[in-house]
């Protein structure tokens, strides 16, 4: 577990409870006609949640795939919570209201990382990126 990005989620979700009720939101409602801007806000939560559960490999021979299923199911699950409990706090907001469509765009955001982060971890050679970096002056 990295103890950085367990604290920039922590942080991050901290960040969305307390400014759910910022005259900010209000501010930026007309750049947000659909509230499209679910998708990317909790995109970035999966990813910052995926790096803080990324385990080190303990066999370098075999190491433990990231982009497994099993690996990607608890920070997506955590961040479904984070977007339900959302939603439920915004309820006792005076001035904002939950919606079931904003939680269906929190689970489309969730979900089109959680597909991009697998597939990146299925291309062979994206591995081999950082090895050819490495050979150039």
């Amino acid at each position: 577990m990295s103890i950085f990005f367990s604290i920039l989620s922590a942080a991050y979700i901290a960040g969305i409870f307390l400014l759910a009720d910022s005259p900010m939101v209000s501010e930026a409602a007309p750049f947000n006609p659909y509230s499209l801007l679910h998708i990317p806000l909790y995109g970035i939560l999966t990813i910052l949640l995926v790096l803080s559960f990324r385990r080190k490999p303990s066999n370098p021979i075999n190491p433990t795939n990231p982009s497994n299923s099993i690996n990607l199911l608890i920070p997506g699950s955590i961040a479904l919570v984070v977007a339900i409990a959302d939603e439920i706090h915004q309820a006792y907001i005076p001035s904002r209201d939950a919606s079931v469509t904003d939680v269906f765009l929190d689970i489309v955001g969730i979900s089109l990382c959680l597909l991009l982060i697998k597939r990146i971890g299925q291309i062979s050679g994206f591995s081999k990126i950082p090895k050819f970096l490495r050979r150039i002056p």
